[in-house]
């Protein structure tokens, strides 16, 4: 089925030169956005002294990375390239496809963002890495089970940090009431 998806999403590509180049715009630059973005509102939570939606953020994209790099070693998935006539829009070297390093950086940035800085960004934000995640199978690098991964283990990493953050904050109030 993942093939059969990538196929679906990666048939269309090399036909129309305006959607490739935008294609491959956000498949190679958009995550440059996403970054950016998310440093514009991690600076101005910091002038306004909340540290901790920061550290938060900050715990939220390690946990993501060691997820997806433990992933990445676990897995024997080859990039679409590497086994299948494919579409290539970009030059990219063969290795292990599962997760997406960038699928992975733009859902972590935009679920973080959501959940501890600002939810209208995170929207934003999500959207974008939408976008990346879907011109990166368009481009040929990635099969979308590889996106797929990509946003659970973001998703997954955020919810442990907002978790545990909601459980430290209850818990930490709760000791107060006593004494």
């Amino acid at each position: 089925m993942n093939y059969q998806l990538f196929e679906l999403i990666n048939g269309p590509a090399g036909r129309w030169d305006g959607l490739d180049d935008a294609m491959e715009f956000a498949a190679t630059w958009l995550i440059y956005g996403v970054f950016a973005m998310s440093a514009v509102l991690v600076a101005m939570a910091l002038y306004r002294r909340r540290l901790r939606p920061v550290l938060e953020l900050g715990v939220a994209l390690f946990f993501a990375f060691a997820g997806a790099t433990l992933l990445s070693h676990l897995s024997d998935q080859v990039r679409p390239f590497q086994s299948h006539h494919v579409h290539q829009l970009l030059a990219h070297d063969p290795g292990i496809s599962l997760p997406s390093d960038h699928a992975t950086a733009a859902f972590a940035l935009a679920f973080g963002v959501y959940a501890f800085l600002s939810r209208p960004w995170g929207v934003v934000l999500g959207l974008a890495a939408l976008a990346v995640g879907y011109s990166r199978v368009w481009v040929g690098v990635h099969y979308p089970g590889d996106i797929l991964a990509a946003a659970v283990i973001a998703g997954l990493a955020v919810l442990e940090v907002a978790m545990w953050s909601r459980w430290k904050r209850t818990r930490s109030g709760a000791v107060e009431g006593i004494l």
